[in-house]
């Protein structure tokens, strides 16, 4: 059973892949220099309306088995530990122990 932290990063990830493509486009008229105030306030006042887990800054590494934001081995969405007790039990493909 996953914790609330990976819940709440699941659904934020979600939320940003479904919104991706408005926002940058609100984005970029927002930040868009050459085009009159007004419509850069209009984009502006869309992006205000987007909910909270759409922004990508919401998304965060963390460990799929403990939640653990720290110390999380990307290709694996792992943390250190959970890695560890994984590639000794076997149970992540291509991982052994070294020995030289």
């Amino acid at each position: 059973m996953p914790n609330i932290r990976v819940l709440r990063d699941i659904k934020a990830r979600h939320g940003v892949n479904a919104n991706e493509i408005a926002r940058r486009a609100y984005l970029y008229v927002a930040r868009n220099q050459t085009l009159p105030p007004s419509v850069r306030y209009q984009a502006q006042l869309q992006l205000n309306t987007f909910g909270r887990y759409t922004r990508p800054s919401t998304v965060k590494n963390r460990c799929h088995e403990s939640g653990k934001g720290r110390g999380i081995m990307s290709e694996f969405a792992l943390s250190r530990f959970q890695f560890r007790l994984k590639a000794l039990k076997g149970e992540l493909p291509g991982v052994r122990k070294a020995s030289w």
